[in-house]
């Protein structure tokens, strides 16, 4: 079972709207135009800065564009064509938006329904399902076209199936391959495709992109929810939506007071956190709080405060990381963090207790600024 996105309007396969990565449309729009459209292509970068879309995005342009007569007519060959961009009422973008196109094959992690979130890794059985696919006939006259979306969570097993696939690639045959860390994927993979690096979005595009996909944002909840997730509208819209805010308001309310700890409204934060065993929560102050630490380390090794995400947080950050506490205090908080992001993957793989966890990691900090 896949993410039930069936109400998500802006899921990659049917979102038809990409800001911020012209250059890599440039690239791919160039390479098709050629006639020597490279089989293979690895599309990296962080998590949630629309590669997913892009690669969905190339393979809605190839299946409208591939079974069409492209020769020349009365008046001659038609121009090449100067945007990726397909109407989204095209017969081939509305198949591509229901799962419903016989020429495009999906390949991604499985829906943990008791978890609310993907699995770790994309099962080697799944990778399996691209070979026979591509042996088949298009559909429509044209290309078949494979997405792997987060491709770098393939175990051993399914990137040698993978290999295999592109050592001999079938004509007229498309990989598109959405990956986080390029460096987990096989040399000998990576050697037989074309790269495109897509670099984080500006804090300008998210904020325009979140009044796009989150119009009940105000501007100034928009602005701290682009710093926040640096360049990654995914991030974002997660956050947004798990009430991340509103959560990091709350644990800078708690850090305020450090280097004391407030054991009673530490309690009520963490109570507040777990209440209903919310996953998202869950995840959601996890990442939150690694993500303050790794800040903080950062203004103490730079001695520079970054811009404020909400209001009050620059003073917390001088008080931890200022001039008079560099030096002590910059191995003191890179240990903290490390520390703490092995406590939260401990906890999850684990089964630990979440509140103990919770509890732990703000003691350690209160150790810390002392």
């Amino acid at each position: 079972m896949t993410a039930p996105d069936d109400d998500n309007p802006f899921a990659p396969r049917r979102n038809t709207h990409l800001v911020g990565h012209e250059k890599a449309e440039r690239l791919l729009l160039d390479s098709w135009n050629s006639g020597r459209m490279h089989h293979a292509w690895l599309i990296a970068g962080p998590p949630g800065i629309g590669k997913a879309t892009l690669a969905y995005r190339m393979a809605r342009f190839v299946l409208a564009k591939g079974g069409e007569d492209q020769g020349a007519g009365l008046f001659g060959a038609p121009p090449p064509p100067e945007s990726l961009s397909v109407d989204p009422e095209h017969p081939a973008a509305r198949r591509i938006a229901s799962s419903g196109h016989a020429d495009l094959l999906t390949i991604q992690r499985t829906w943990d329904e008791k978890r609310k979130r993907f699995k770790r890794d994309l099962p080697v059985d799944e990778v399996r399902r691209i070979a026979p696919f591509l042996r088949l006939t298009a559909a429509e006259g044209g290309w078949r076209v494979v997405v792997v979306d987060g491709a770098d969570q393939m175990n051993p097993s399914g990137q040698n199936a993978l290999l295999k696939i592109l050592e001999e690639p079938p004509p007229k045959a498309l990989i598109l391959m959405a990956v986080d860390n390029v460096g987990a994927i096989l040399p000998t993979i990576r050697s037989r495709s074309r790269k495109l690096h897509l670099e984080p979005l500006s804090e300008a595009a998210v904020v325009n992109l979140l009044g796009r996909y989150a119009p009940d944002l105000d501007r100034g909840d928009a602005v701290a929810l682009a710093r926040l997730s640096e360049g990654s509208i995914g991030r974002a819209l997660e956050l947004h939506q798990a009430g991340g805010l509103d959560l990091y308001r709350a644990m800078l309310g708690l850090l305020e007071g450090m280097p004391r700890l407030d054991i009673l409204a530490a309690y009520k934060f963490i109570d507040d956190v777990l209440r209903g065993n919310d996953e998202a929560s869950w995840s959601a102050v996890t990442e939150l709080l690694g993500w303050w630490l790794q800040r903080l380390a950062r203004a103490s090794a730079r001695q520079e405060l970054p811009p404020e995400v909400v209001a009050g947080e620059g003073p917390l950050l001088a008080r931890l990381a200022g001039p008079d506490r560099r030096e002590r205090s910059l191995d003191r908080w890179v240990e903290v963090w490390e520390n703490t992001t092995r406590l939260f993957a401990r906890a999850d793989s684990a089964n630990l207790d979440r509140r103990q966890v919770l509890l732990n990691a703000l003691l350690s900090i209160e150790e810390a600024a002392a």
